[in-house]
């Protein structure tokens, strides 16, 4: 077996960590982890009621009536009749708990099911279905449940049927809410081409994708029916005597309000322990379960990636006369017990007019490091744990929130890769160029219309004016995408953050696009970090090329000098990927294997367990990114000879 064979069958071999289980991610959470504990001991006393050395919760003993806390044999006291409050406590709250749930899961059952019908259906049955719902809600739910309790007569089951039929609206109008944007989807439409039937598609598209809303629902719904369960048995038509539960312990507590209030604060404590941990375990649930949070922070979005304290920052001097001057940048994704190095210590310098290509596969930390130069990496999970971010001489890495503001947008803009997912679905984009403007400039709106006129028109936006006004769905991908440069071009800046603009456009467009960006960077004299994995891009528009791999950057140089002749076998490799127009005999080879995980990087070169060249040497210590030859840096101890190509 040959050196690069054993290394990819140990790569293979490591044991691989999976994503962490629903209940971790519940458990991380330390509001719903309380919320747990305190729920399962409620809830365990209750289960444990039958075999728990409890007093009759239904004997009296008008000899030990109103006994206070901690009296012999009642450690919190008797009611007025002498009964146990402790043993009639815990057996009401099995009862409460146990009508409460049942009526929640009837609900959202039901709810849910005339919902998602109701959604997906449309037309007729939406309309018959949600007139019915309105019939309901139109009259005040705790009216309309002592109603149906009047007719029906009282009792804890007839309780708990009017409890579920009053909140079956709430589900069925969030549900239907939810599920009509989703029924217009196209990964509905690509489950219809597939053969699907509607009872496949709503079981198996949409109602994971509402299952999160029916969660964090039915929890806020569980709190409020056990508060809806204890009114009407407060008022004498749920449970009835000797029977007991939490709404009729409160009843009967009322009248000796004055004289013994702990028989009205025992039970009200227990509700009120009851429907918070329920709300604090839905929230948790409902992170775990959306794919979205499944990181399990429960932050607020913020204004900036989270700097680590302290920096790790290199002594190397910025460069004042570059536009981008890069060092070491370190960011970190920490997810409960892992450490995710997507950005591993990059360093990138551009200069005023120049193009800088950073390329790499889907993964490599490209993208990461692009949004990490202005602080736009979500925190949490993402943090920023070493480096310098010299822009003109001033490192953005410690520079105040304020001064990080007043960049944005003006002297320093992005192009995200999906404008449609980036611009206002509820705004006119002309409007919100103008608000692009006005957010840096003291211009008056008039002023700002004509300004972002003409910057569609710089951007070769046909009938500028008319295009103002319409909606961001209105237009085709390549106007949006040339919007999305506009906005860009907005406060004149002098660096351009272009992730992967093209991708997503078809090759006409994508020329005109790269076209345009070349124009206006000479023009204006702006530094590009243009993004993308497409070396026949690069070649169109960089002057410059950055290789990344696993976090780090593994070449860099002239683009002409690393398409000629790349001194890393990854670049070689990568190239060799690429069609060439009249060479339809050329053997287009992939990069074999994957990418290590960025939180179990190997040692020494992460791309040894995929590289032809590798030797025992590349798996020891650490690859320093270093010269070559023709200006080439490649972090590579066996370097490809000018000339040479991989067998």
């Amino acid at each position: 077996m040959t050196s690069a064979a054993a290394a990819a069958v140990t790569a293979e071999s490591q044991p691989r960590r999976e994503r962490p289980s629903t209940l971790a991610l519940l458990l991380n959470n330390r509001l719903a982890a309380a919320g747990l504990v305190v729920l399962g001991l409620v809830v365990g006393a209750a289960l444990a009621a039958p075999i728990l050395p409890l007093a009759d919760p239904n004997a009296t003993d008008p000899a030990h009536r109103l006994a206070p806390l901690f009296a012999p044999a009642h450690l919190l006291g008797t009611d007025a009749l002498g009964r146990d409050i402790l043993s009639r406590l815990i057996w009401g709250t099995r009862v409460s708990l146990a009508v409460g749930v049942s009526a929640s899961l009837i609900a959202a059952v039901v709810g849910s099911a005339i919902g998602l019908v109701a959604g997906y259906a449309g037309g007729r049955s939406d309309q018959i279905l949600m007139r019915l719902i309105d019939l309901l809600m139109a009259f005040p739910y705790i009216l309309l449940a002592l109603a149906i309790v009047a007719i029906l007569g009282p009792g804890l089951i007839n309780a708990l049927y009017a409890i579920a039929i009053v909140n079956v609206p709430f589900f069925a109008r969030n549900i239907r809410g939810i599920t009509v944007g989703l029924a217009r989807r196209e990964f509905i439409d690509a489950a219809r081409l597939s053969g699907k039937g509607p009872l496949r598609i709503l079981w198996s598209e949409i109602l994971p994708n509402v299952l999160p809303t029916i969660v964090i629902t039915l929890s806020t719904t569980v709190g409020w029916m056990i508060l809806e369960t204890a009114g009407l048995s407060f008022l004498g038509l749920g449970a009835q005597p000797p029977q007991a539960d939490l709404g009729s312990m409160l009843g009967d507590g009322r009248k000796v309000m004055f004289t013994a209030p702990t028989i009205s604060l025992v039970p009200g404590l227990m509700i009120f322990l009851i429907v918070i941990s329920i709300n604090l375990i839905g929230d948790g649930i409902r992170d775990a379960l959306d794919p979205r949070l499944r990181s399990g922070a429960l932050a607020r979005p913020s204004f900036r990636t989270a700097i680590a304290e302290p920096l790790d920052r290199p002594t190397a001097p910025l460069d004042a006369a570059a536009t981008l001057d890069v060092k070491g940048l370190r960011t970190d994704f920490r997810m409960g017990p892992e450490i995710y190095h997507a950005c591993g210590g990059v360093d990138l310098t551009i200069a005023p007019g120049q193009c800088l290509g950073l390329v790499g596969e889907s993964g490599s930390g490209k993208s990461v490091t692009a949004m990490s130069l202005m602080g736009l990496v979500p925190s949490p999970p993402g943090i920023v744990t070493g480096g310098t971010i010299g822009f003109r001489g001033e490192d953005l890495a410690t520079a105040k929130n304020e001064r990080i503001r007043t960049l944005r947008g003006s002297a320093i803009a992005h192009v995200f890769q999906d404008p449609l997912a980036t611009l206002h679905p509820l705004f006119c984009v002309g409007d919100q160029i103008v608000e692009a403007i006005r957010a840096h400039q003291p211009l008056s709106r008039s002023e700002a219309e004509g300004k972002a006129e003409e910057l569609l028109t710089l951007v070769r936006i046909p009938n500028p004016a008319e295009r103002m006004r319409a909606l961001p769905h209105e237009l085709s991908g390549g106007l949006r995408q040339r919007v999305s440069i506009a906005m860009a071009l907005a406060n004149d800046p002098e660096l351009i953050i272009a992730d992967e603009p093209t991708t997503a456009l078809d090759v006409t467009v994508q020329a005109d696009i790269l076209r345009l960006l070349d124009t206006l960077r000479h023009d204006r004299k702006l530094a590009v970090l243009f993004i993308t994995h497409d070396f026949g891009v690069v070649s169109e528009i960089a002057d410059r090329v950055a290789v990344m791999y696993a976090g780090k950057i593994v070449e860099t140089g002239p683009t002409t000098a690393v398409l000629a002749d790349p001194a890393h076998p990854y670049t070689r490799m990568l190239i060799d990927c690429v069609p060439v127009m009249g060479e339809p005999e050329r053997r287009l080879d992939a990069v074999r294997g994957r990418p290590p995980a960025v939180n179990q990087l190997p040692a020494g070169c992460s791309f040894a367990a995929r590289c032809p060249r590798v030797e025992p040497d590349c798996s020891t210590g650490e690859i320093v990114l270093d010269e070559k030859r023709n200006g080439l840096q490649a972090r590579c101890l066996h370097p490809l000879e000018p000339g040479e190509t991989l067998a």
